[in-house]
């Protein structure tokens, strides 16, 4: 046992300075493992922080509430579907909130969310097309987020519609700049509103749901100024179920309300969309599945290349030392001992050209980092470039290893070039 890994050792150490004398020939063997590595892992790194970025946008729109809405976020139909019997829908009204606020005994949150774009003041600073969010009780409960000063609106000051805003970092930022915004009043439409709390910066987000530039205000008073039954103001329903209750169960609860409500008959279809976070996530997962595909058979090509490359080098190795393998086996070198020798160094140039592919990868996700597009390589992408590289390595060198490990020792010591 002592003897075959001394034996193993040596041909390490013969793999390595063959590596260190044929430097020209080392870097040739890398550049096709580099660029394979390189173009998958890249890929993959990409994708994983592409699909990260996009389901933290999702998982903030909550994966246990309804929104009852005119448009469904997914089509349904397919390709024969009829877009413009959604168009004829009607959007979700106050009354109908009030509604499923009152008949629901399945949700335990449920708001009546509306938007729109206008222009805000403060002083001699303004921010154009500011969105403004018209909310009813219980939004805090369904969105989430953090102040960093300042109070929410409390359920009496959203009922009675009082003059109270809660704004965004990036809002505050612009109209305040480095001053405390808490006390101060925005003019809006001609209207002072008081700034009563100011939310965290969240950062950009993949689906725009960030609340970063962002105005929270009471839906009771915003009606007074906009008309919050027009579909160009988005209105929307939101319900969270109780604990205890399926997503599923709160639908068909809400599904039999609408009905209801709107006095739809058996055979009507509804007019009215239930959407839930599980519907993109569903949508993205295939998407993802097929980028990962694609990154596969991306990498694949110029891991080809990469690995013939090696092979081809290797063979020409084995033909440069033809007349030392035949020495090593005039001296007693066993065929494993000649067979991993040539095998060490396929590997270790095919892991050599993976590190420094994923080196390349590192320093692409240090220049993507630098803007609010979140990217890291993960420990799982490193693990799997460095077993990549080690398997084309293996598969590269083993037809030059067998060949040099089967010559003929007297033949061998007798080939000059």
């Amino acid at each position: 046992m002592l003897k075959n890994l001394r034996l193993i050792g040596e041909s390490f150490v013969f793999a390595i300075q063959s590596v260190i004398v044929n430097r020209l020939r080392t870097i040739l063997s890398l550049l096709g493992i580099t660029i394979g590595i390189f173009a998958i892992i890249s890929v993959f790194t990409i994708v994983d922080s592409l699909e990260y970025n996009i389901k933290e946008s999702v998982s903030s729109l909550g994966s246990d509430i309804i929104y009852i809405e005119k448009w469904p976020w997914i089509d349904e139909g397919g390709r024969d579907f009829k877009w413009w019997l959604y168009r004829s829908r009607p959007v979700p009204n106050y009354s109908e909130y009030e509604q499923v606020r009152l008949k629901s005994q399945k949700g335990q949150y449920v708001c009546f969310v509306t938007a729109t774009s206008t222009s805000v003041k403060y002083e001699e600073r303004r921010n154009e097309n500011t969105i403004l969010i018209g909310v009813s009780r219980d939004f805090d409960h369904l969105r989430s987020f953090e102040l960093e000063k300042g109070r929410y609106l409390t359920d009496f000051e959203i009922t009675a519609g009082r003059n109270y805003i809660v704004i965004g970092n990036t809002i505050a930022k612009n109209l305040f700049q480095n001053t405390d915004p808490i006390g101060k009043n925005i003019i809006i439409r001609g209207n002072k509103y008081r700034v009563i709390g100011l939310m965290h910066k969240e950062g950009k987000s993949s689906f725009g749901n960030s609340l970063d530039e962002i105005i929270i205000v009471s839906v009771n008073n915003l009606r007074n100024y906009f008309d919050i039954r027009n579909e160009n103001m988005n209105p929307a329903i939101w319900v969270k179920a109780f604990p205890g209750f399926t997503v599923n169960e709160l639908q068909d609860e809400l599904r039999m309300i609408m009905r209801m409500t709107r006095r739809l008959k058996p055979t009507m279809q509804d007019d009215f969309a239930l959407n839930q976070t599980s519907l993109i996530s569903k949508q993205l997962d295939n998407v993802f599945k097929t980028l990962n595909i694609a990154g596969w058979f991306i990498g694949i090509f110029s891991l080809l290349a990469g690995g013939f490359g090696i092979a081809n080098i290797m063979f020409v190795s084995v033909k440069e030392r033809t007349n030392m393998i035949g020495i090593q086996k005039a001296l007693g070198a066993k065929k494993f001992f000649i067979l991993y020798q040539f095998l060490f160094e396929a590997v270790m140039l095919a892991l050599a050209g993976g590190v420094v592919g994923l080196f390349f990868v590192f320093l692409v996700t240090l220049a993507i980092s630098q803007t609010e597009f979140i990217i890291t390589l993960r420990t799982g992408n490193i693990v799997m470039g460095l077993l990549i590289s080690t398997l084309i390595g293996l598969i590269s060198g083993l037809a030059p290893a067998w060949t040099a490990s089967r010559l003929n020792p007297v033949e061998a010591i007798n080939t000059t070039f």
